[in-house]
């Protein structure tokens, strides 16, 4: 994840922007979706849309996330932890307590003060909602800088086979460790590759054009035909997947015609973060306005609204006190403050 802010002199390339909002947009989406049909009680046609980024819409998110570690990782301790752990541990924070600040009401009414209290510090064990990526990916910085001696090979093939396993221990922190941790260390090890790959993809677009119809045809057998999720298949289809959005990313970055979503794409935690706010409020009001009959219609208006909400909110706090909500303060860090404030996440 990436805010628009980055440290001086920090160079951006256009096609990781766009992956970036691909995918905070097919995450913002899966939520508005499936959070718009399970208040309606039945399924709409964004549904297929949602399936069908299933198999690669997080591995995508925690392989880009992967790609630049190389870069850093040989940093001294202090400032690796600074930059990877208690960037991330701040917002976290931060963030769960506004969400309970929301939802503690509700909470209040079927568990009680003491209840709100408890689940308030189940939020730092089991990760809250929406926020379980930041909570994974310091643990993912540093458990890769820790492995550093251990052969790649072996590392890889244990992370593989942690996601062939598909264990579900019903803890958040392991299973998605589990499941993710090989797509975020493929993009570590194979940053060079990656980057090969995106350059290709834009010195030969029609064939790139022709492999991307191949893989979505190839995806979407395998989703719809229910097979997605097997072991081995769901491996497969995340590392193919994730490459196909960097294609597609290498493709779009070569024109201007999709800049809101590397905009996006540049302030992505500032999405992750805030979409939760316009998503609830669109949705209570668009289902009860009954203005709108189409469900699938609902929902992508929903995820529009979590997506401008959030991006509304860090244009409004920026340059004021409530700037704390995006933007990392000096007691909040390990190391010096830096000449801008907010890091890019990964």
């Amino acid at each position: 994840m990436g805010t628009e802010l980055g440290q001086a002199g920090a160079a951006r390339v256009d096609w990781i922007d766009y992956a970036k909002g691909f995918c905070i947009v097919m995450v913002v989406m899966m939520h508005s979706t499936l959070g718009v049909e399970a208040a309606a009680g039945h399924e709409s046609w964004m549904h297929y849309a949602v399936a069908f980024a299933k198999p690669f819409r997080m591995p995508d998110f925690f392989l880009i996330s992967g790609l630049f570690l190389a870069r850093v990782i040989d940093r001294d301790w202090r400032t690796y932890l600074d930059r990877k752990v208690v960037h991330f541990a701040y917002f976290y924070v931060l963030w769960v307590t506004i969400q309970f600040a929301f939802k503690a009401p509700a909470f209040a009414a079927e568990h009680g003060v003491l209840g709100v209290a408890k689940l308030y510090a189940e939020a730092f064990v089991e990760p809250f909602g929406t926020l379980w990526f930041i909570y994974l990916l310091p643990i993912f910085f540093v458990v890769t800088k820790l492995t550093r001696g251990v052969p790649i090979l072996i590392v890889w093939t244990v992370l593989a086979a942690l996601e062939i396993a598909q264990i579900q221990t019903g803890w958040t922190v392991i299973d998605e460790f589990a499941a993710r941790f090989v797509y975020f260390y493929t993009g570590y090890i194979l940053s060079i590759r990656i980057f090969q790959l995106a350059a290709a993809v834009q010195a030969r677009p029609a064939l790139a054009a022709y492999a991307l119809t191949a893989w979505a045809l190839l995806n979407g057998f395998y989703v719809f035909g229910g097979l997605a999720d097997k072991p081995f298949v769901s491996l497969t289809l995340g590392l193919i997947g994730a490459a196909a959005v960097v294609s597609v990313s290498a493709l779009i970055a070569k024109s201007d015609a999709f800049s809101v979503l590397r905009y996006l794409g540049r302030n992505s935690i500032v999405v992750y973060l805030a979409f939760f706010l316009g998503m609830a409020a669109s949705r209570s009001v668009l289902l009860k306005s009954g203005l709108i009959p189409d469900l699938g219609t609902i929902a992508l208006l929903v995820t529009a609204c979590a997506i401008g909400v959030a991006v509304a909110l860090f244009w409004a706090v920026r340059g004021t006190p409530l700037r704390f909500l995006f933007e990392r303060p000096a007691w909040a860090r390990l190391e010096a403050k830096p000449r801008f404030t907010l890091q890019p996440a990964a």
